[in-house]
């Protein structure tokens, strides 16, 4: 049974596991990322937290085929160079090479979003697919495509951006510097912000109250659950969201045609109440290229959980060792 290290490098934390060639994790352990400090510094601990946990298994660091690790912003994985990372200290940061001041073992980096696809494309809810992509709904839009069991993400290692594909033209301001971005209107953060728009446009409604007693803030799960106490406010916000979020669905069927979408993130914990209009409406949106006789893509709710990030992450390793590649 082959080993791997997956490192999920956050913001806030910094996750390592060590995970078998069957994706279960058999060990994990975290650490603050503590931002503030140099990429050098984080870097250390992500490689003496990795031979931490391998010691900690009972095995050497020759048990050990590889470490991969998931990072936010844009890779170089034939380099081993990280070109930048928002939020954190790194700007073509030379990763590998830091990594092997402490460890010998070949390191693989890509972005968060793809090591994630990866591991749902493994193990998850694309498992067995040739084609796959992973739409995670968080505070933005994250996407993977996976293809054979490999990531793509472009020539330049930053392709893929799912979540600034622009689904309305001149519309909701994105923080990327366009308007009318996919992740302006189906991210978390779009969901809540137009809960609590309906809400004080609708002062007498059930998600106005719900909203006030929460303070004048809206979750996610908000305009969901006014909804299924009968508030018309709330179906309207419930309503345009899955809407708009089906536009960017049918947009990743018309250009990837995958046989699998998974999709992610906190709201796919609403169940049927989403995902039974978002297949519906979805399929119509993309209608003109799946005729009658041509197969449709799956949709699907993600598996993997908050273990996405270290398994997908470890599963670079295998990539790479089956196709007779070091880093």
């Amino acid at each position: 049974m082959k080993h791997y290290i997956g490192i999920d490098l956050g913001g806030t934390n910094i996750k390592v596991g060590l995970v078998n060639e069957l994706g279960e994790i058999l060990l994990k352990k975290s650490v603050k990322t503590r931002a503030e400090r140099s990429g050098e510094a984080i870097v250390a601990d992500m490689a003496n937290l990795s031979l931490d946990v391998i010691r900690e298994a009972g095995l050497r660091e020759s048990d050990v085929v590889s470490i991969g690790i998931g990072s936010p912003g844009v890779p170089n994985n034939k380099t081993g160079e990280l070109v930048i990372a928002y939020n954190l200290p790194f700007h073509h940061m030379p990763m590998r090479l830091e990594m092997h001041k402490v460890t010998s073992l070949p390191v693989y980096i890509d972005n968060d979003a793809n090591v994630a696809a990866l591991a749902e494309s493994a193990f998850g809810g694309a498992r067995d697919s040739y084609c796959s992509v992973a739409v995670t709904l968080g505070t933005g839009v994250g996407g993977g495509v996976v293809i054979n069991n490999r990531i793509y993400s472009g020539f330049n290692n930053s392709g893929c951006e799912i979540g600034h594909i622009v689904i309305a033209a001149g519309g909701e301001q994105c923080t990327c510097g366009r308007k009318g971005c996919f992740e302006a209107y189906a991210s978390a953060t779009a969901l809540i912000r137009d809960t609590e728009r309906a809400a004080l446009a609708n002062p007498d409604s059930i998600l106005s109250t719900m909203v006030a007693a929460n303070g004048g803030q809206a979750s996610g799960r908000t305009s969901f659950e006014a909804k299924r106490r009968g508030d018309a406010a709330a179906a309207g916000v419930v309503d345009k969201y899955i809407d708009m979020l089906a536009e960017g669905l049918a947009n990743v069927i018309n250009g990837y045609m995958p046989e699998v979408i998974v999709i992610g993130g906190g709201v796919c914990n609403e169940g049927d109440d989403l995902m039974v209009p978002l297949i519906e409406k979805t399929y119509s949106k993309a209608k003109s290229f799946l005729v009658e006789g041509v197969e449709r893509p799956q949709i699907r709710v993600a598996q993997m959980g908050n273990d996405a990030g270290i398994v997908g992450a470890a599963m670079m390793g295998r990539a790479s060792f089956e196709d007779g590649l070091a880093g």
